[in-house]
């Protein structure tokens, strides 16, 4: 997930905007992004969503691709 850690930052409202869409039960502060915690990140959407940790970062790669 490094490549996405890196370009999360740039593109992160919309991709958080693709994920509140395809996952209504998601809240803002289930996507807050802060830098450097982005294991935190993919941990709040995990539980959330109830998903493992390997599908969540799939999913930030899948919707952060332009």
């Amino acid at each position: 997930m490094n490549a996405t850690k890196m370009n999360l930052k740039g593109n992160w409202n919309v991709v958080k905007g693709k994920l509140k869409q395809a996952y209504g039960e998601l809240t803002d502060d289930d996507l807050k992004f802060v830098e450097g915690q982005e294991d935190e990140l993919v941990g709040r959407i995990q539980k959330r969503i109830g998903s493992t940790a390997s599908d969540v970062q799939h999913l930030l790669e899948k919707y952060n691709r332009p």
